[in-house]
């Protein structure tokens, strides 16, 4: 029961970061992302930002994003864990937020189309663990068709992404924002200015995976997010 309900709160955080991006996206002021975004890019965008959106749970070794590539993220979220105070702490600050954006603007910038290829993967990983887009039970049976998964995604990305997507390092910080809001509105609250340990809540959810967030919260934000790609790509203008 307790994987469950860490696996439902994952896929919350996924399906919220889809669809803030899906809904906010081509809002953003192109003088911002120095791009205009296209359809294409809100779309891929899209699928990227439900990975972006478990990022800060990097600290938590049970979480879903443990999961995701095996014995690579077991290690990697323990070792997270373990240097940022434990679940809940520094991965979950506006701080945070700025590095990972920073820190993929860097490597965009810098290493170009072989980074945002490496993000590419690891954000459809992350939303396909999140989303169970896997068979059920665990270990190598349920993240190696992650892995496959994620990889033919990744080639299929890479026929349209830019040398430079400038607009992926501000989904990768959009995401990570997303999934503080969410645990924002939790009884724990998040510590949005660390390495100050006050935490900050409005607890509008009272258990994560409980009904309404389960059978009413995420089928709206899943509806919202088609709806929302629909009037981007579909709808007459």
């Amino acid at each position: 029961m307790l994987l469950a309900s860490r696996l439902v709160l994952g896929h919350s955080h996924a399906i919220s970061g889809a669809f803030a991006w899906a809904a906010l996206a081509p809002t953003l002021p192109p003088i911002w992302l120095h791009t205009t975004l296209s359809a294409h890019d809100v779309i891929v965008g899209t699928a990227l930002a439900a990975g972006a959106a478990l990022i800060p749970d990097l600290d938590h070794h049970g979480g879903t994003i443990a999961n995701a590539l095996g014995p690579v993220t077991k290690v990697l979220t323990r070792f997270v864990e373990r240097v940022s105070g434990g679940h809940r702490h520094a991965t979950h600050s506006l701080l945070f937020a700025a590095a990972a954006g920073g820190g993929s603007w860097a490597g965009v910038h810098y290493l170009g189309r072989y980074f945002a290829v490496g993000v590419t993967f690891v954000l459809l990983a992350l939303a396909g663990i999140a989303l169970h887009l896997h068979p059920g039970g665990d270990g190598v049976r349920a993240w190696g068709p992650v892995v496959i998964a994620a990889t033919l995604g990744t080639a299929m990305i890479d026929q349209w992404l830019p040398d430079e997507p400038v607009w992926l390092p501000w989904l990768v910080g959009f995401g990570c924002l997303v999934h503080l809001a969410g645990d924002f509105m939790t009884e724990r609250g998040v510590p949005l200015l660390w390495p100050i340990k006050m935490r900050f809540e409005i607890p509008l959810i009272s258990r994560t995976g409980n009904r309404v967030e389960v059978w009413v919260v995420s089928p709206l934000m899943s509806v919202g997010t088609v709806a929302a790609l629909y009037v981007l790509t579909i709808a007459p203008r």
